[in-house]
Parts: C-alpha cells; structure tokens; sequence
C-alpha cells in the first residue's frame, strides 16, 4: 500500500526540476510512496528529461497551461496514497523534512493539513505561514509607508520566532501535506482559481470544516520562489488578481477576519486577539 502521495506541479522548470527531484528520497524515506508529476503545457524539454532521468515517477503532461488548481487536482485524483504532498518544483526537500510532515500528521489525528520551515538557498527564512488575507493587506503590501510594513509584520507573523509547532491560519502552498481524509471532506482544490490563492482558501475550508492548519518548523524546505506573477502586467498576474477578487467573494469577507474567526468551530474571536497581542510582544530576532 502507498502511504504518501508527491504531487509536483511544473512549468518550464528545467533550471530547478532536477534538483527537486533529486532530494525527494533523502525527503521521505520512512514511508511508502509515489512521486506524481504533472507537466502544466512546459515549452522546455521537461517533460523529456523527466523520461530519461527520472523513470521511477509518474508523468502526467498537459498540452497548455491548466493553471495550478486544475493541475494539482489531476494527480490528486489519480494518486493512491493515505497522505498527499503538493510539491512546488523550485524546491528541494532537506533530508527528512516530508518524514517529519507525515508523522505529525500521523500522530495529531485533529490537524488536516501540515507545511514546513521555508527558507532559501543561503537558509534564511521565509514567512510562509501567515493570517488570512484582508484586502488591507493587499493594498498595504505595496505601500512604501513604514505603517504598511508593521502591518505586514502582523499578518506575515514576522514577530514570532518560528520554532515551534503551531497551528496558524494557512501555509503557502509551496509544500503542504494533507490528509486524504480531510481532502474528501472539505473537496479539491477550487478550479476557478488559476494561479493564488487555491493554497488559502483550502486552509480556510479546512478550519471552517473544524480541521486544524498547523506550521511544523522541524521540516524543512529550501524554495527557490520562481514567482510567475513578478511582471505586474501579465496575464498569469491578472489571473492571480481575479483569484484574489473571487477568494474575498467566495468567503464573504474583506477587511476584518473576526467575523471570518467566529465561523470557526475550533476557533474565536477572542483566540485571535490573544494570538496578536502575543505576537506583538513577541522578541523581534527572527532566525
């Protein structure tokens, strides 16, 4: 039987695919599992290198880009495993780092889903758990005011010093490892998101269906960030923009996560606050 599923999603990854490929059996090597590769339209050799290089894993090609959500959802429907890992192709797997994911999941029966410490090729950190977004948020992100940038200490959880487990409102979905279980339940991922933010918004219907997110720091990844929506008029950015726009539909919320909270059947209000209030007088060295 498979315990563990590896779905990795690629475009034109030829620069970062073999390194990621390459770190997954020093990744996961306690537990059964397949390695599910789906090819989102590349116009790289990818897809041949795949074949010559890497004949153990399952090969899904799409002839065009079906965006993240459609793609992922292909080799979630074809995998077999008890656990599922999305996997980004600019990351590389430290040794362990997915063994560790399993086996909280394994032993925390509560917690649906399960992301690592993210952190680049030098080991720095990156703030990949965070607050559900607010269109606040959005807006204060590209603001140069020193204002905005405490605002985004806030909702990037920058005062905490991300040693410890912790259950958070989502993971980036650069790596997440989710229980089949849960999955079923709360459905796939929403298709009529074609790039961002499909990761958030199955973190919050997870917790809205009472499962907790948790951020586990004793796993960790190395990501590249290959961020396709850098050039601020593209097509995939306008695509992400609209999946913003629906997301904030979709959940009926845009500048207070409070009423967000007390939908929660684990969570309310007043945990937030707590939350903030601890995360403010938190110490502000963050490895």
């Amino acid at each position: 039987m498979i315990k563990v599923s590896i779905i990795i999603l690629t475009w034109n990854s030829l620069d970062v695919i073999r390194a990621c490929l390459s770190s997954l059996p020093q990744g996961l090597a306690r537990f059964t599992h397949e390695v599910i590769v789906i090819d989102n339209g590349s116009r790289d050799p990818t897809p041949a290198i795949f074949r010559r290089e890497f004949p153990w894993m399952r090969l899904v090609i799409n002839r065009r880009n079906l965006g993240v959500a459609r793609a992922r959802n292909q080799g979630i429907v074809v995998s077999q495993g008890e656990y599922i890992i999305l996997l980004d192709d600019d990351t590389i797997v430290q040794p362990g780092a997915l063994d560790v994911l399993i086996e909280y999941l394994e032993t925390h029966p509560q917690v649906g889903l399960c992301g690592p410490k993210l952190v680049d090729l030098e080991g720095r950190l990156h703030f990949s758990c965070r607050l559900f977004p607010t269109l606040t948020d959005k807006v204060a992100r590209r603001l140069p005011f020193p204002s905005a940038r405490n605002w985004r200490r806030t909702t990037e959880m920058m005062e905490w010093d991300h040693q410890t487990p912790r259950a958070v409102d989502y993971v980036i979905g650069a790596c997440q490892a989710i229980r089949r279980q849960a999955l079923a339940q709360v459905g796939l991922l929403d298709e009529r998101i074609f790039y961002g933010p499909e990761d958030v918004d199955l973190c919050l219907r997870l917790q809205l269906a009472g499962w907790l997110v948790v951020y586990q720091p004793q796993s960790v990844v190395v990501h590249r960030e290959r961020r396709v929506t850098r050039w601020l008029f593209s097509r995939v950015s306008g695509k992400h923009a609209w999946g913003v726009l629906y997301y904030f539909w979709k959940h009926r919320y845009l500048f207070s996560r409070r009423r967000l909270y007390a939908r929660f059947p684990t969570r309310q209000p007043a945990d937030v606050e707590q939350q903030v209030m601890l995360e403010q007088s938190a110490p502000r060295s963050v490895r």
